[in-house]
């Protein structure tokens, strides 16, 4: 792989699974405030691991046609939030489709629109939504030499550039494309979470200096690995996602999750 890869910029995103296409408009019915949805990278990682305010959490995944992510990625991903969140009324999925907004390479400001322009969940008294939405484009911040893949910009928002990912996957000496697409839909959703040191206290000295808000642990989920052209194809050149480390997953129980 000639490209260095940029695994994710960040922005200043057993319980009940189960997955639906429907397209769910906003319930008038439910009290819903946005602005709770529009706060900082990790501000709410208590909320979405622990079940202290939120019982249950919905997953609103908008996708571009002809970019929607892999089942097996969903799955992954809803398996790693089983796995470290405490929602006991379930976790839900919900996918639908859009047009292409046709603004390809994406600004984070037209990222945000489009999250504004089209979300349909937001948190209310007792459920966190998420937003997910998987881009038929490349970003705007993309080089000759490194490209975004995803950035997790909100309190529950984050993007997965899936034209990109699809065009660095499935191809001989390619990464698996459900695996390279779970290992950044999870790395996103680590800083969601709070990972590392942002917004979820670190319990041990164990922040990447060189790149913030990152662990030091190479073969941890939430290490930097952009350093050399084949920085994400060693990540997954395993056959597997890479998972947690103990030092991360001891920030996250801290915090209130599992």
């Amino acid at each position: 792989m000639k490209k260095v890869l940029t695994l994710l910029t960040i922005g200043l995103f057993l319980s009940v699974a189960s997955c639906s296409k429907e397209d769910d408009p906003i319930d008038n019915t439910v009290a819903v405030n946005p602005n709770t949805n529009k706060q900082q990278t990790g501000s709410s990682s208590n909320d979405l691991l622990s079940d202290k305010k939120f019982k249950s959490m919905v997953i609103e995944v908008v996708y571009v046609v002809g970019f929607e992510p892999s089942s097996t990625a969903i799955n992954n991903f809803v398996n790693f939030l089983t796995a470290r969140t405490y929602k006991p009324n379930g976790i839900n999925v919900i996918k639908r489709s859009i047009p292409s907004p046709g603004n390809s390479p994406y600004t984070n400001e037209e990222i945000v629109s489009i999250e504004d322009a089209n979300r349909t969940k937001y948190n209310t008294s007792d459920e966190i939504a998420v937003w997910a939405f998987f881009a038929d484009g490349k970003s705007s911040k993309d080089t000759d030499t490194s490209v975004i893949l995803g950035t997790a910009y909100r309190n529950t928002s984050f993007v997965i550039f899936e034209q990109t990912i699809q065009g660095l996957s499935d191809s001989p000496f390619e990464p698996n494309r459900s695996l390279l697409e779970t290992t950044v839909i999870t790395h996103e959703f680590g800083h969601i979470l709070g990972l590392t040191n942002l917004g979820t206290a670190l319990q041990s000295n164990h922040e990447d200096a060189e790149h913030p808000k990152h662990c030091i642990e190479k073969t941890c989920l939430m290490y930097w690995s952009s350093e050399t052209g084949g920085g994400i194809s060693n990540m997954v050149s395993g056959g597997t996602a890479p998972q947690l480390d103990a030092q991360c997953i001891a920030d996250l129980r801290a915090n209130g999750g599992k």
